[in-house]
């Protein structure tokens, strides 16, 4: 007969555990998508935390006088977990952001639909881009990286250890939204050169044959050119999960330096 006993002080760091974890499955990318069950980021996050709770013995003892005390404890965990599950996140909104510039140029910009996994808005490109690139990053294994990530976390960041500096926090997102908006336009750049140079050639037409309707005509070339160059530039699709990926290890190690005691 098999028999497990444990003491409360080791329960309420098995909560934190979990209270980190799942915070973290629920703003990472891949694992917070709504059409995953809710039953299963909860399974998900008790069993990561039973097994980080597991492999870092022994703990260090937590030091609270009363239960508001321990709440705070909590929230600060919540937040570590949810902090660095959204440097991870927002680095696979780039690829959306860069198709809603390619639909703004071949004439797609009204075409939305919701994204059933983040219950958004977004452009058909953006679909397309979004789904391709998250294949790829699965295939090169992301999802692993960013729990081995979590789990590294608990080395430099032990439970109720975390101390949060704005100004590092603030540095960090303000310099990847000058590299999000960079990497946005290098991906639809060559839709948009082709577009641009699509125009031109349009306006001349309509200065040399102003009888033509160019509006009725260049709305379909330019859906036309739009979606051949789109098909043409398939093959770097790689090369941008790959950036995004480093991008995602960027953020991640500059938000776990902003909260490291």
């Amino acid at each position: 007969m098999i028999e497990y006993s444990f003491s409360i002080q080791e329960l309420e760091i098995l909560l934190l555990y979990f209270v980190r974890v799942t915070c973290f499955i629920y703003a990472a990318p891949f694992y917070s998508m709504n059409n995953t069950p809710n039953q299963f980021k909860i399974g998900l996050g008790l069993f990561v935390s039973y097994l980080l709770y597991a492999v870092s013995l022994p703990h260090q003892e937590l030091v609270y006088g009363t239960v508001l005390e321990y709440a705070v404890i909590v929230m600060r965990e919540a937040l570590v977990g949810l902090i660095i599950g959204w440097g991870a996140n927002i680095c696979s909104s780039i690829v959306l952001f860069a198709g809603r510039l390619v639909d703004m140029e071949i004439g797609f910009a009204m075409v939305n639909a919701i994204d059933p996994t983040t219950k958004e808005n977004a452009t058909i490109s953006g679909f397309y881009y979004q789904y391709t690139v998250m294949l790829l990053l699965i295939v090169s294994g992301m999802h692993r990286y960013i729990l081995q990530a979590l789990a590294q976390t608990y080395e430099l960041i032990p439970v109720n250890g975390a101390v949060f500096r704005s100004e590092p926090l603030m540095k960090a997102v303000i310099g990847f939204m000058s590299q999000y908006i960079n990497i946005g336009f290098q991906i639809c750049l060559p839709i948009f050169c082709v577009t641009l140079i699509v125009n031109v050639v349009l306006g001349i037409l309509a200065k040399v044959a102003p009888q033509m309707n160019m509006f009725a005509v260049g709305m379909q070339i330019k859906i036309l050119i739009g979606l051949g160059v789109m098909f043409l530039t398939v093959g770097m699709l790689p090369y941008v999960s790959d950036y995004i990926y480093k991008e995602m290890k960027i953020m991640i190690v500059s938000f776990v330096e902003a909260i490291m005691p």
